[in-house]
């Protein structure tokens, strides 16, 4: 080769470089199907046989035995056979490969090995799911999706909200009509409170009533104080609000017995009555008490009201959101017997053990693993249920808290009015004076 032919053909290599590292920063999907993806492929199909191996996921079947005269032959030993797998089948940022189970083997023994199938691969991480039994599959991740999360979009509805994305890649949507109640749990910064951010900037537009219970004297609900139809900032606020609300729930259930349907979705849209949204920031004040009569009395009843919100609200449209610290059967048995209405969890970083076993415990040990490895530094990233039932870790969008306020002052005109709930807090006040 001349001296012109390979300065072309270095020129070459050194366009392909940059091009390759451009697309690799500003298109990652783009670089990952061209080549990430055929790179970690043939590293899954050429590895597997040893990992599976050094990870006691291969069996070895007993040596053939036959009678030649008298003598008893064994043959040669088999070699440990490797549980058979697919493919491996690219995803956007990533690729799945199904595993066929050998007899007598569980997912847990995948699981244990996903540490192993990260560095044989080298990618970010190996989730393991077991979509039917006797299968097993193996969803490689080639870098975190949620390090920069985009904007995804997700269908406009009643009651939903974009929250965030998920790891996989797709929206993060809390949908209140699907799943009524949520139980949300994270450490201080851990972006609990930029998650409930979010979730009013996305239903402040909507017709729907905000009620908000914030017993660190509102300090952080207060800040939407426009676009709530109501505020309770102290537990004896709470309770007024509480009561309120399982009254105007009983008032529904009359409406919607008069009208001969089973929730408020089947009335017509002139009897509809406004669907309502409780969010408790701080479960925990609701629940501790001092010792005294009066304080254990709030507790109680504040337990009690909030289970029967639960129990009743989602064919009525009352919905709860319940945030907190620590959430835990320490706080008493009302803690536990609300939390197992809570269908949707949401477990960001946690300070103990008994909270993201409290939050995930009930659906998927391996979530509460997952959610427990969390790290200071992942600010808004979370442990989510989905409707169908199954986990993922997901990061919420960052709504800085004046963007917040700023969409609670925009739509604070199309705050609907609660009578019940402004006449129980004015009745409060009444007797304070």
């Amino acid at each position: 080769m001349g001296p012109t032919m390979l300065a072309l053909a270095l020129a070459v290599l050194a366009w392909v470089l940059v091009v390759g590292d451009l697309v690799r920063r500003h298109r990652p999907a783009w670089h990952w199907y061209a080549v990430g993806y055929v790179v970690t492929a043939s590293r899954v199909v050429l590895t597997w046989r040893k990992v599976a191996m050094l990870n006691d996921l291969a069996i070895s079947r007993r040596p053939p035995r036959g009678l030649l005269g008298d003598l008893m032959v064994r043959g040669e030993p088999l070699r440990p056979v490797a549980p058979r797998i697919s493919f491996p089948r690219a995803t956007r940022m990533g690729l799945t490969v199904t595993v066929q189970l050998h007899a007598g083997q569980t997912p847990a023994t995948y699981m244990k090995a996903a540490d192993a199938f990260v560095h044989a691969w080298k990618v970010h991480a190996v989730r393991v799911t077991s979509p039917e039994r006797g299968l097993v599959l193996l969803t490689a991740m080639a870098s975190d999706p949620l390090e920069r999360p985009g904007l995804a979009t997700a269908p406009t509805e009643l009651l939903s909200a974009l929250i965030g994305a998920l790891e996989t890649g797709g929206a993060w949507v809390m949908n209140l009509r699907v799943v009524p109640h949520w139980l949300i749990v994270g450490a201080t910064r851990s972006g609990k409170s930029t998650l409930l951010a979010r979730l009013i900037t996305q239903l402040a537009p909507q017709p729907v009533a905000l009620v908000g219970i914030d017993c660190k004297g509102g300090m952080e609900l207060g800040l939407f104080a426009g676009r709530l139809s109501a505020l309770a900032a102290c537990r004896r606020e709470a309770v007024a609000v509480l009561s309120a609300l399982v009254i105007d729930m009983q008032d529904r259930m009359s409406v919607c017995r008069t009208a001969g349907v089973r929730s408020i979705w089947e009335l017509p849209d002139k009897l509809r009555p406004v669907p309502v949204v409780v969010i408790v920031d701080e479960i925990a004040e609701l629940y501790l008490s001092d010792g005294t009569r009066e304080s254990k009395a709030e507790a109680e009843q504040c337990s009690t009201l909030l289970l029967r919100l639960a129990q009743l609200g989602a064919a009525l449209g009352v919905h709860l959101v319940v945030a907190g610290q620590r959430v835990g059967s320490d706080l008493g048995p009302g803690v536990t017997a609300l939390r197992a209405q809570l269908g949707g969890r949401i477990c960001h970083r946690v300070n103990d053990p008994g909270t993201a076993e409290m939050a995930l415990g009930d659906l998927n040990k391996d979530a509460v693993a997952v959610a427990q490895a969390i790290t200071a530094e992942e600010r808004g990233v979370a442990v989510c249920t989905g409707p169908d039932g199954g986990w993922s870790r997901a990061r919420s969008h960052l709504t800085p808290t004046e963007e917040a306020v700023s969409s609670a002052r925009k739509y604070a005109a199309i705050t609907p009015e609660l009578p019940a709930l402004g006449r129980a807090l004015a009745a409060l006040e009444g007797e304070g004076k």
